[in-house]
C-alpha cells in the first residue's frame, strides 16, 4: 500500500510540474531520479573521462528530459529519461573525438536529423524508426540512412569503447551482461523490438552471420547474391539498430 502511495505522489508531482513548471517542484521531482543520472554515468566509466565530468553531463541530460516529459501519455519517467541521457553522453564523447569535417550542407541537415529523433523520442516515448525520420523530414529512408552515416562519419570509433553507446554495433554485446541497477531502467524487449522491424532476408542475414558464425561470402552463397549485396544488408540492418538504441 505505501508503494503504491508513492507512485501515485510521483505521478502527481510529475502532472503538477507539467501544468505549473514550478521550480519547486522541478527540484523535488529532480532529487527523486538523480539515481537514473548516477547509474547511467557510471556505465561510462573506463573511457577517458571522469565520473564527475559524466554525472554533469547526465544530470543536465535528466533536467531536458523532464522538461520534455508528457505524463498524460502513459510513459514512465524513468523509461523516458534514460534515453536522454544515454544520448547526452554520447553527444559528449562524439564532442571529444570529432575527427573528420563534413560540409556545411550536410552538416546543417545532420543538424535537423538530430532534432526531427528528439522530436520523435518525445512524442513516441522511444527511439523513432528510419521510416518515422524519413516520413517526419520528408526524405527517403536511404537518405535518412545516409544522414546517420555522415553524423558518424566524423567521429572516431571502437567496437571495445562505444558499443555501449551504439558507435559502431555489435550484437553479441547486447546480449552480454548488465548492471541490474540499469536493466530495470532499460527497455528489456529492445531485441524482439528491433527484430520485429526487420523483414525476413534482414533476420536470416542476421541469424546466419551473428547466430552462426557465418561469413559474408558463406551467407552470400546461401542466399545466392553477392558478397556486396550481403554487406549493404548488413550496414543497413546495423544502422538501424543503432538508430533503435539512441537518445
Amino acid at each position: 500500500m505505501g508503494q503504491q502511495g508513492t507512485a501515485l505522489s510521483e505521478q502527481a508531482l510529475l502532472e503538477s510540474y507539467a501544468k505549473t513548471r514550478s521550480e519547486t517542484l522541478r527540484n523535488q521531482i529532480l532529487e527523486k531520479y538523480l539515481y537514473i543520472a548516477e547509474i547511467v554515468a557510471k556505465k561510462f566509466v573506463g573511457r577517458g573521462v571522469e565520473y564527475d565530468d559524466l554525472f554533469q553531463v547526465a544530470s543536465l541530460a535528466l533536467v531536458k528530459a523532464l522538461d520534455r516529459f508528457e505524463p498524460g501519455r502513459g510513459v514512465k519517467f524513468a523509461s523516458f529519461a534514460t534515453p536522454t541521457l544515454v544520448g547526452e553522453i554520447k553527444n559528449y564523447f562524439r564532442d571529444k573525438t570529432r575527427m573528420v569535417r563534413i560540409s556545411r550542407r550536410e552538416s546543417e541537415m545532420v543538424r535537423k536529423l538530430e532534432e526531427a529523433k528528439a522530436h520523435l523520442t518525445a512524442k513516441y516515448g522511444r527511439s523513432a524508426t528510419p521510416e518515422q525520420v524519413a516520413e517526419y523530414m520528408g526524405l527517403s529512408v536511404e537518405r535518412v540512412l545516409e544522414l546517420m552515416e555522415a553524423q558518424s562519419a566524423g567521429y572516431a570509433t571502437s567496437l571495445d569503447s562505444y558499443v555501449a553507446v551504439g558507435e559502431d554495433f555489435q550484437l553479441i554485446k547486447l546480449v552480454g551482461s548488465t548492471d541490474d541497477a540499469y536493466e530495470q531502467i532499460e527497455d528489456k524487449d529492445f531485441l524482439k523490438y528491433c527484430f520485429e522491424h526487420l523483414n525476413d532476408v534482414e533476420k536470416k542475414v542476421i541469424e546466419q552471420r551473428y547466430g552462426q558464425n557465418k561469413s559474408q561470402r558463406e551467407v552470400a552463397a546461401m542466399l545466392g547474391v553477392s558478397q556486396m549485396y550481403i554487406s549493404r544488408i548488413e550496414r543497413r540492418i546495423l544502422l538501424k539498430f543503432r538508430n533503435f538504441y539512441e537518445k
